[in-house]
This record gives C-alpha cells, structure tokens and sequence, in this order.
C-alpha cells in the first residue's frame, strides 16, 4: 500500500496510458475517479500521486486539502503534476492548485516516457526517506516512552537496590566476621593445642626431675643424722610438692581424661589455695574467704576444681583491672537449682566487683572459645572447662552478671560423706613389704630417677635389677624373671604400656607397677595389666606402698589418693 501510485486523470485515456507505462517499470498503480477516491487512497497509503491540471479545475479538492494538512510531521508527500505547455507565466488558478499540493514536482506535455518514470522513481525514493524519517521517529520515541517510565520509576528502583545492596553488604559483613571469628577460633584451638603439646613434653621432663629432686631430698631427710640437715631437706621437700602441684595444673591443659571423682572437704581446698591465689591474682585486688562451718565434703576430682576456682579467680582479677575485691565462699547445703536432680549439694561462689558481663553475651559465656577478652588475653576455655567439670562431678556451673556491679559463679557439686579413717599413720618413717626379698625390675629412660627408685627399693630390703629402655628390660626378664615390674610410660621405642603387655604375656602372674608423670590413665586401664599407676613426682612412702599394693592385691584408695597429688 505505501509503495503504490495513485493516478487522477479525468481526460480521455490519460490514466490508463500512464497506468500501463509504469506498469512496464514494475509499478502498481490505482486509478482514482475523482477527488474524494484521490483522498482515500492517500488515507490508505501511497508511494506518490500522478495527477493531471486539468483534474482538479472545478472540482472539490476540500478531501484533499484536509488530508493534506493533517500529515504526520515527517510527512510530506510528493505529487507529480502534468501540465499544460503554456506562453508566459501561469494562470493565478494553477499557482494556487500548486501551493495547495506543497510537494510537487511540475511535469509540462508532452512528455517523453522516461521523464515521467525517472520522475516517479524519485518520488517514490523521496517516500521510502520519510517512512525511514518516521521509523526512527516511532523509535525515538518509544526510546523517549522508555525513559519517561525509566525516570517515573527511577527513585523507586534506586531505593530498592540501594537496600539490596544493604543487605547484600550486611550479610557479607556477617559472613566476614564469622569468618574471622572462626580463624581466629581455630588459630587458638591451634595455639592451645601446640602448647598442650608442649607443656605435656615439658610436665614429663620436669616431674622425671622433681622425682629425683624430691625424692633424694626424702632420702636425706631420713639418712641425715644432723636435725638441721633433715630441718633443710624437709623445707625443699616442701618446695618441690609446691613444684609437683603447678605441673600437675598444667598438665590439665595438655591431656583430656575422666575425672578421678573423691571426697573433697571444699573448705580445705580454698584454704590450701591461698598462697597460690594471692601470687596470681596479685596485691592490687583484696581476697576474701567465707566459709561454711558445717565442713562440706563433695564430690570431685581435686586438682580439676582447684584449677576451675584458679580459672574463676584469674577471670575475676582481669574484670578487675583498677582493683577490687574477690571473695571465695563455700556453702555446704544449698537449695540446688532448676536444672539440678534433688539432692544435697555444696557450692563454691566466686564473686568479684568487676566490670560486669552484658545480658546479651551472658548466655554465651560458657560456650568453647568465647571469651570477652582481647585477642590474645584469654584462651576461651576457662569457663568451659569449670562448665564441664562441674557437669562430669554430677553438678551445675551458674553465672550471675551486673554491668558496673560484679560477676558471680556458682560451682554445684553433690554432697558426699568423708572418707573413713584407715588407721595408716602417714608420717611413720616406712612400709614394711611383705616379703623383702622379692626381685623387682626397674625399667626408666631417666638415670636420676631410676637410680632414686632402686636407692630408695634396696633401703626396704628389695633386690633390684634396673634397665634404661623396654628393650633392655625385656631381654633382662628373659634371662631371670623379676617378682615385680616397674616400668616409666614414656620412653624412646616402647612405652610402658607396650612392655607391661609384652611382659603379661611371658609371666601372667606377675605384679606390674606403672609410673609416669605424663600419660592419660586411659591407656593404662584399657590394656588391662597394670596392677598399681604411681604419679610422678612420688616419694619413698609412696612407692612402697604402690610396690606393697601391687604385689599384695590389695587395694588402698589412700595410697593412690597420695600417689595421684
């Protein structure tokens, strides 16, 4: 329809020699019968229009003239007008016919063939631009609709990508800081678990040489004819027990074992940790003791709850860092808490006037690895271990917080009954064996305290042979079977665990007594052979009565309670 010719020609076969010359150049061309037709066929569309003068004289082109006038701004279509060859100027009526088509191109009769179809071609090539003109226009402004809608909507989707780029950051931020909480979890897990091994390694050497430091003092206490001698040894016996106690603490941070659950006077317990507290806690901060006087007894594992209330009073003196008051007090029949079987319970309270815990990081406190600390001031597990301890005693941990009041924490712990008198007078110079001629073997890596063990064994009477590693004792055992077997846990090769079954294996009978200051009990208890553990650093005393006790079946819960300390 856009490409189509319209062709007005009243005269004679104007129309239809013009109509059949176009159609040879490949043309469609629509013959209109007056004005009114001319004016729908523009309406409909058309490439050009070619039309004659004399058409229009006396006719009503008011159609015409209204199509004309109401064109789309990127029209303006072409008319190809035939004329009558005149002298001079046009009449007034054909200029006015010519004002009235606009675009117009005049062609004078007669007209050669190709005039005309060049003519039509340019006008047809003068259409095609202004439908280019309007496509783009139609496109422009589709384009300008778009961004009229774009900029209606603009503060809207500002708004939104500006909270999902919100919320996208928020929880990237999360991420990143639960990231970094979790690195720097894990880089302490990796510390204290490094320093668990290093202080396990350092706790053996060490008691290996308290065994010997200790126990040689003991044997000049009793040797030494001179009072002052005995007075001296008895005051460095006393330091290294003091010795003995810090490893065993330490130790409790590179081993993991079941508690060894026994009556514990907890009044006792706090008073025997008053030198140790006021070395660590320091002079800036007051200690004060509040006990019950009714004595209660519960049960515990001792050296795991003197390290929780070391925990507690260390937690205390950093709430404390302008000084304060800590107070220790004891309750022997508390009313337990929700949470608690019914049941008689003392407690231990830690109370400071710190600093305080928030409300929101109060319920986190017991958590592993959570700590309010500063990097590097705590390790986290403090409190998680006091959580634990009282757990695996059959109690409860509780904590109570006011910020810019202070901090309590409460240790549950079930009653129990002291234990019963056994008639042992522990300062009696020295146990009597049952038979002082048994033949005990003596296997340790240490020089110093294999040879305090077989000191201290010829002065009951025993006879010793002695070995420096399991091989060694192994093959000693081959050419003479001993009585008695003692054998130190950690050594290069075997360990003592591994030489007690070798040795089960050739003499089942025989009595097997285990010493080390640095391998979990567990390991000892599932091989099943060990008849006595001895725990380094021992004394003279003790290790009798563990050599007593193995080769007598009998078993002494005193005698290990001391051994154990």
């Amino acid at each position: 329809m856009q490409d189509r010719i319209l062709l007005f020609a009243l005269r004679g076969r104007d129309a239809i020699v013009i109509e059949q010359l176009l159609a040879k150049q490949g043309h469609r061309s629509i013959a209109c019968a007056n004005p009114a037709a001319l004016a729908h066929g523009l309406a409909e569309g058309a490439g050009t229009a070619v039309v004659t003068e004399e058409s229009f004289v006396g006719a009503d082109s008011s159609e015409i003239e209204a199509w004309l006038d109401a064109q789309a701004p990127w029209s303006d279509f072409p008319f190809i007008l035939l004329a009558t060859k005149r002298a001079g100027s046009r009449p007034r009526e054909a200029m006015r016919l010519l004002q009235r088509l606009g675009n117009v191109v005049v062609l004078e009769r007669p007209i050669h063939s190709d005039t005309l179809t060049s003519a039509v071609t340019s006008a047809l090539r003068v259409r095609r631009r202004q439908y280019e003109a309007r496509a783009q226009l139609q496109e422009l402004q589709a384009a300008e609709d778009r961004l009229t809608q774009l900029n209606a909507t603009l503060e809207t989707r500002i708004a939104e990508r500006t909270a999902e780029l919100s919320r996208a950051n928020n929880e990237l931020m999360r991420e990143v800081a639960e990231r970094e909480r979790a690195q720097a979890a894990l880089v302490q897990s990796q510390k204290m678990e490094a320093v668990g091994q290093l202080t396990g390694g350092i706790a053996h050497d060490f008691n290996n040489l308290l065994t010997v430091v200790s126990g040689n003092l003991e044997l000049i206490g009793r040797l030494a004819k001179d009072s002052r001698i005995a007075r001296y040894a008895r005051f460095a016996s006393s330091a290294s027990e003091r010795a003995a106690k810090l490893t065993q603490q330490l130790l409790a941070f590179s081993r993991t074992q079941q508690l060894a659950l026994t009556p514990i006077d907890i009044n006792a317990l706090i008073a025997g940790m008053d030198d140790l507290l006021h070395r660590t806690i320091g002079p800036q901060i007051e200690t004060r003791r509040v006990t019950d006087p009714q004595t209660p007894w519960v049960s515990a594992d001792f050296q795991q709850l003197e390290l929780a209330v070391l925990n507690l009073a260390i937690n205390a003196r950093d709430a404390m860092p302008e000084g304060g008051v800590l107070t220790i007090e004891t309750d022997a029949d508390a009313v337990p808490p929700a949470g608690l079987a019914p049941g008689r319970y003392g407690v231990i309270r830690v109370r400071d006037t710190g600093s305080g815990i928030s409300p929101e990081l109060l319920t986190r406190v017991f958590d592993p690895f959570f700590t309010t600390k500063p990097l590097g001031k705590g390790t986290g597990l403090g409190l998680s271990q006091v959580f634990g301890i009282a757990q695996q005693s059959g109690g409860l941990a509780q904590i109570e917080s006011e910020e810019g009041v202070g901090t309590t924490v409460s240790i549950w712990l079930p009653r129990t009954e002291p234990p019963a008198a056994d008639g042992r007078d522990e300062s009696a110079g020295e146990a009597a064996p049952a038979d002082v001629h048994r033949r005990v073997l003596v296997i340790d890596d240490d020089d110093g305290v294999r040879r305090f063990m077989v000191e201290s064994l010829a002065l009951f009477g025993y006879a010793t042979v002695e070995a420096s590693n399991g091989e060694d004792g192994l093959a000693l055992m081959r050419r003479e079977m001993p009585d008695l077997l003692i054998v130190d846990y950690a050594m290069p090769g075997r360990n003592g665990v591994e030489v007690a079954l070798e040795a089960r294996a050739m003499a089942p009978d025989m009595p097997i007594v285990l010493a080390t200051g640095y391998a979990d009990t567990d390991a000892a208890a599932r091989a099943n052979v060990i008849a006595q553990v001895l725990r380094k650093p021992f004394g003279i005393e003790e290790l009798a009565q563990a050599i007593e006790s193995a080769a007598g079946g009998v078993d002494q819960p005193q005698a290990k309670a001391r051994a154990s300390r």
